[in-house]
């Protein structure tokens, strides 16, 4: 095994022992939704799988926004086609008729909206076995749903900020025990708030270098 993996292997093995040993270990309470009321017949009951892209496909990619120079300049339209590419549905599946259907039929029958923070009483049977179908698929362990990828990014460097803390219970880690994260200097909002986040707990040792330049990464 590679020395930085090993040494990585019996870190995280020290960290688990630690964490079990002081009972941090914290599991979710499942909120078992019940049906709600729905119609005698429900319309969405068949749900149509496709095999090829179809004309959905780019209903959210290829879009018409207002033209701010429309009626400033002589001749602008008042609408420019443009082509959507800092969304997040990267594979326009929020208007795919099966994931519709599935997502309407989800709404009558269990309801639907936000009932509280997954920590309290937001975690139902329904995110543990879309966690549990996550983590097959990956053939992981397991799996942690977030709302988002801002909140996957900072929960997850968060967590690595702490994990000095888990080896040196009840006191300071000393500067070498410290996790060292290297981060680009552009990285994404998400990350930076993480590392902040890492940062202030005074666990973790922080180093930013200029974007892509890896000279500056190696000093």
């Amino acid at each position: 095994m590679d020395p930085i993996a090993a040494m990585w292997e019996e870190l995280v093995v020290k960290a688990t022992a630690k964490v079990d040993k002081n009972d941090f270990l914290r599991y979710l309470p499942n909120v078992c939704v019940p049906k709600a009321a729905s119609p005698a017949e429900d319309p969405l009951a068949a749900i149509e799988t496709f095999d090829r892209p179809g004309p959905w496909d780019r209903t959210m990619l290829e879009l018409e926004v207002e033209n701010p120079r429309a009626g400033v300049v002589e001749g602008e339209p008042a609408r420019k086609k443009v082509v959507l590419f800092s969304g997040n549905d990267y594979l326009n599946l929020s208007t795919h008729p099966a994931v519709r259907q599935a997502s309407a039929k989800a709404a009558l029958v269990y309801g639907m909206g936000p009932r509280s923070s997954s920590m309290v009483s937001g975690h139902t049977d329904y995110h543990r076995l879309l966690e549990q179908a996550l983590a097959d698929l990956t053939k992981k362990e397991a799996c942690l749903i977030t709302p988002t990828g801002f909140a996957a990014n900072t929960a997850l460097l968060a967590a690595l900020g702490n994990i000095a803390s888990l080896t040196c219970v009840g006191r300071r880690p000393a500067n070498h025990e410290k996790i060292a994260i290297f981060s680009d200097a552009l990285n994404h909002a998400s990350i930076i708030d993480g590392l902040r986040m890492a940062e202030r707990h005074q666990e973790a040792n922080v180093f930013v270098y200029r974007h892509n330049d890896m000279k500056h990464l190696d000093e």
